[in-house]
This record gives C-alpha cells, structure tokens and sequence, in this order.
C-alpha cells in the first residue's frame, strides 16, 4: 500500500525549520485521542486546549511525526518544527489537493449539507474509490484535514464546507477548488451573526469561489434566492448552472415522491431523462437532496443510474433523524433523533416526518423540542420558536416537551392538551420526556447542538430495555 505521505513530500508542502527524519505516514489527525498507527499530528492551538501538550502521547500511540511550531520536552519521535501549525496544516491539505486527480464537489447549505455529503459519498463509492469529510469536519480545520487525508487513488472527493460568520466559506472553498458545488438551500440558520437570510446567501455563494475550469453550480431552484446565488457563481467563474427542486423549471426535478416512514420511492427528471429509485431515508427534504445529489454525480461524469439504485442503503445518521426501535415494557417506542441541531427549516421538515409515522397500537406521537440557537436578538428568536405552533399541530404530537428560554414563546402558543411540561433544560426535562413514554409510541427529539437534546436521546434509551427489532 503507497503511504499517503512520505516525510519528502512533507518537508516540500511545510518548508519546516530544520531536516526532517525520514518517515511514512498513512493518516493525518489534530486529535490526541484518535491518533493511530502512522498519522501524522498537528499540534493546533485551541481556545483552552494546545495539541503540544498532547505530542508525546500521540507519538507513544504510534504517530509517524508531529508538527509543532516550538520544543516539546519527553517527545520521543520525529517533531517537524514549523513557525505556524495551523497554516501548515493548511498548506498540507492544498498539497493534497494539487497532486490529486479525483473529480471534487463541494457541498454548503442552510440545512441538509452533511446529508447530502453522506449520499454522495455512498452513491460515488459504489463507482470508484471516493474521499470525503468525516462527520461535520466542514470548517477552518476540519476542510484542510479532510484534504490532506484525499488518498493519491481518489477518483472522486466530496467536500462539505459550512460557515457560522461572514467571511468563514470563501477561504475554504478556494482550498477546495472543486469542479462541482451545491448549496442545498438558504434559511434563517446563524441569521444572528449573519443579519439576514441574503447576507447568508451571499455567504453560501462563496462556495463557488476558486473552483477549477468549467465549473457547475447546482442551485434549488425552488428558492426565492436562486437569481441571486446563480448571479454570484456566474461572477465567480461558474460554466454551468443546473437547478434541482419540484419547478417545472428545474433541470433536476422531483416529479414524484411517495413518502413514506421508512423511506421514499422517488421519480425524478434529470435533463429530461426519467429516473426512478428507492431512498432509504424519510422526508421530502430527503428527496429533494438526493435530486441535488444526482445532479451533482452527473455533473462530475459518474454514473446517474448506478448512483441512484444505492440510495436505498442511504439512512439518516444518529442524531440527523436516525430511527431507532426499542424495547419498552411488553412493547417498542420508536425512537427519531434529530438531537444534533436545529433550526426552524429542519424542525419543520422533523415535523412532517413525524406526522407520517405511525405509533403501534395504543401508541401516541410524542415530541421533545429544545431551543433553536443564533435566530438573532432575543424577540426574533421567540418569533421563530413560536411561529413553530401550526407546523406542532399538524405533526400529530399528543404531547410537547419542551426546554430551553425560547422555547417557552412555543409552549405560551401550544393548545392546552398537547403541553407535556417546559424545562430550562435539557437535563432537567429528560426525565420528564423518559417518564410519559409507553409502549408503542414515537417519539422524536430535536434541538440545536447547545440545547444538548442528546442528554434526553441518552435519557429515554436508558428508560428501555434495549434495541428492538422493527
């Protein structure tokens, strides 16, 4: 197996200060904790943390090298001695981009990025060795991580790049430099640092930056921002512009979506061409992505038919909508988490999931909501988390739970018989949520990633008697 890289082809990127000893390294990491066999170590300043405190761990665990901009006492291996770890680091990852030969897309959007990233990368794999972030490694450190990890046999790479302030997507996406982008959609999410859903427009457009000749942009043409997004990619170099959504307009267009709670068929016209397939996840947010994604695959010359017919092993991840059935009495709950984040586009789309899946006999649609974050000052952000009222009444929930400041603008508005109870927090509602359960219900739990709702996810597993069969 060639070593993804070789201390040569370090010292080249990095320029170091000093000779660097001669080594083999089959992985690059900026965690201590995760470190293997043969991977290379940036040790990265942090907030209240720095990587140099953890070099000789992470070299006694079997790391090939560590990039440090100082000494490190009790390091027993080769340090590469750079001024600045972090633009090392940075300047790694472009290396990985320049000598690659893969097709790349780029992946951005208010919501449904890291799904659509996901789909990607299972229907590309099917076709040809294919790289993309892990997890949510779609920032400042985790885009140039995830670039220098693009292994030399790559044929295509799948690159999802996010942003929480102005000014966060250009830097990244010129890293990048992929032949296809996709901004899945624009909503009201970090409409608190960003100001407006155009000003976060402007910020996704950004993806578009740097990409390399005859670039494509695909664009939900469904939005009311898409004049302004595909002016931007054309100001940016785009060749080609495809639209995807249910517009007769669209190029990729969703003709026709049974939705069902295990999953969707779904027929789509991609350039006048009918294609049918199976999606494993549920939601018409789901189908309207895996448009997007099939524009993408054509775009970058992979298979559209082949892409499609793995979409049936496409599932929602543990907290971005993961079903789980448990045991619970002489019965099952069925468990949707969407613990890992939220905001008023992907709580609806939750929602209308919720409402199609049906409890078992004697069961009841149960919902446990925590507080959407960065929705602006604090009057908007309790306009947003009330103007949820409608789309809780039509999910079929027979009880709310509820917690977080905001969410008590959602639980003034609710009818008398749907409120379960409001906590400040997820820790003191988690029981509350464990405790009104009972066999057959289904229960669904979403939050923003500060509102911490996976404590209640861990609260009602633990209620139970373990996983079930459907």
């Amino acid at each position: 197996m060639t070593a993804l890289w070789t201390s040569d082809e370090v010292s080249k990127a990095l320029s170091p200060i000093a000779a660097v000893a001669s080594f083999e390294a089959n992985g690059v990491t900026f965690d201590s904790r995760a470190v293997g066999k043969g991977d290379l170590f940036f040790a990265l300043g942090g907030e209240t943390t720095d990587g140099h405190g953890f070099v000789a761990d992470a070299l006694a665990r079997g790391a090939a090298a560590a990039i440090v901009s100082r000494d490190v006492d009790g390091a027993r291996g080769p340090l590469i001695r750079v001024p600045d770890t972090m633009k090392a680091l940075v300047d790694l990852g472009r290396a990985g981009r320049r000598r690659s030969k893969a097709r790349i897309a780029s992946v951005t959007g208010s919501v449904g990025k890291t799904s659509t990233k996901d789909a990607l990368r299972t229907m590309l794999s099917a076709q040809a060795p294919t790289s993309a972030n892990v997890a949510s490694y779609n920032n400042h450190v985790g885009v140039p991580v995830s670039l220098a990890r693009l292994p030399r046999e790559a044929r295509y790479g799948v690159f999802e790049i996010g942003m929480n302030h102005p000014g966060e997507i250009e830097p990244l996406a010129r890293q990048v430099e992929a032949h296809v982008g996709v901004i899945t959609n624009v909503g009201p999410v970090h409409i608190g640092h960003m100001g407006s859903e155009e000003a976060i427009a402007d910020e996704k457009a950004c993806v578009f930056a740097g990409m390399a000749e005859g670039a494509v942009a695909v664009l939900n043409r469904d939005s009311r921002h898409y004049g302004r997004l595909a002016d931007h990619a054309l100001r940016f170099g785009v060749s080609r512009i495809v639209g995807f959504g249910r517009s007769a307009e669209a190029d990729a267009r969703l003709v026709a979506c049974d939705l069902q709670d295990s999953g969707s068929d779904v027929a789509a016209l991609l350039h006048g061409r009918r294609i049918e397939y199976r999606l494993g996840a549920a939601g018409e947010h789901w189908a309207l992505n895996s448009v997007a994604a099939l524009a993408v695959v054509e775009a970058l010359g992979a298979d559209v038919v082949t892409a499609s017919a793995t979409l049936a092993d496409v599932k929602a991840s543990p907290g971005r909508g993961a079903r789980r059935m448990l045991k619970f009495g002489t019965g099952a709950i069925e468990l949707l988490d969407e613990s890992y984040n939220a905001n008023p586009v992907s709580v609806r789309a939750m929602l209308a999931v919720l409402s199609r899946t049906q409890p078992k006999p004697g069961g009841r649609r149960m919902l446990a909501l925590g507080d959407m974050r960065e929705l602006g000052e604090e009057a908007e952000a309790d306009a947003y988390h009330a103007g949820l009222v409608d789309a809780v009444a039509a999910s079929g929930a027979a009880k709310v739970f509820l917690c977080g400041p905001h969410m008590q603008a959602l639980w003034r508005r609710l009818a008398p018989a749907q409120r379960g109870v409001h906590r400040p927090d997820s820790t003191s509602l988690a029981g509350d949520v464990a405790a009104a359960l009972r066999a057959g219900d289904v229960v669904a739990v979403k939050g923003s990633l500060g509102s911490k709702m996976k404590i209640v996810v861990d609260a009602i597993v633990a209620a139970s008697g373990g996983e079930a069969g459907r």
